[in-house]
């Protein structure tokens, strides 16, 4: 049997922080830019992601950036740690790429950073990846989340075909958290307060009215509440698989390394378990 090559990660961008906004108390945009985005490129899809590389505190790593050479003369500690972000937008006139943050004081590592980074510092970053865009032959659209889908669900909302119906539905700690984003939907806004994250999100979907004709549905944020809604979508709602982007970006309790380590072990039961439920529409 013939080997099949190593897989080689893909060359890093270098990219170079322009200018930096508080968006919310608690969501923080980064606008990143400079020649190193020369070769960045997107499809049409909406939920394009990256995968930004902070690295070791007190390490320096050769130039030109190369995470094959840091893998091989690095011990594992001092690699680069990998932080998943959905890209909120891409001007590729300007090689200008927007990227949101939640931000929760000093906890974690990409939120504390998009807090306190300046315009003119670096970031090397690999991608983007995705695959969903709302299907223009869909007769509605379902678009749920939480803050960490929320730019997304912002983008996706923008490229919708003039005319289009869709039901959004975006849960966030509070009032102070919503944001204007330019289109012709209707958002609903459901706020936390002191509530588990996804509980309002899951009452206000199954509390929906639904439409007749094919839906189209965009489902992320934390790993609990996607359970369910995959549930009422695929096993009670019987919506093709085809015809849902759903996935959990975060889990309560696992930092983004633990998260996914396990994710995919995690989806493969969930699916398994659902897909073997009858369905009950």
């Amino acid at each position: 049997m013939t080997e099949r090559p190593a897989r080689r990660t893909p060359k890093p961008h270098r990219a170079r922080v322009v200018r930096t906004e508080r968006l919310s108390p608690h969501m923080q945009r980064v606008v990143l830019g400079g020649e190193g985005l020369a070769e960045f490129s997107t499809r049409d899809c909406t939920d394009h992601y990256v995968k930004l590389l902070f690295g070791a505190d007190g390490v320096t790593y050769p130039e030109p950036f190369d995470m094959e050479r840091i893998r091989a003369e690095y011990p594992r500690e001092q690699w680069p740690v990998t932080r998943t972000y959905t890209v909120r937008a891409w001007e590729p006139h300007l090689h200008e790429l927007t990227v949101d943050f939640v931000v929760h004081g000093d906890e974690g590592l990409a939120g504390p950073w998009a807090a306190r980074v300046q315009p003119g510092e670096t970031i090397h970053l690999l991608g983007p990846g995705g695959a969903y865009v709302p299907d223009p032959d869909a007769d509605w659209h379902l678009l749920a989340g939480d803050e960490s889908a929320l730019p997304a669900i912002a983008a996706a909302l923008e490229a919708l075909p003039d005319g289009a119906r869709a039901h959004a539905f975006v849960e966030v700690s509070g009032p102070d958290e919503e944001q204007k984003i330019a289109c012709d939907v209707d958002v609903v806004w459901l706020h936390r307060g002191d509530r588990p994250v996804g509980e309002a999100l899951l009452e206000a979907v199954r509390a929906l009215q639904w439409p007749e004709g094919r839906l189209h549905a965009f489902v992320h944020g934390e790993a609990g509440f996607v359970k369910e809604l995959r549930r009422l979508l695929r096993v009670e709602r019987g919506i093709p698989r085809e015809d849902l982007s759903i996935s959990g970006y975060w889990r309560l309790g696992h930092n983004e390394d633990g998260w996914q380590a396990s994710k995919r072990e995690w989806n493969a039961r969930i699916e398994a378990e659902q897909e073997d439920a009858p369905a009950t529409a």
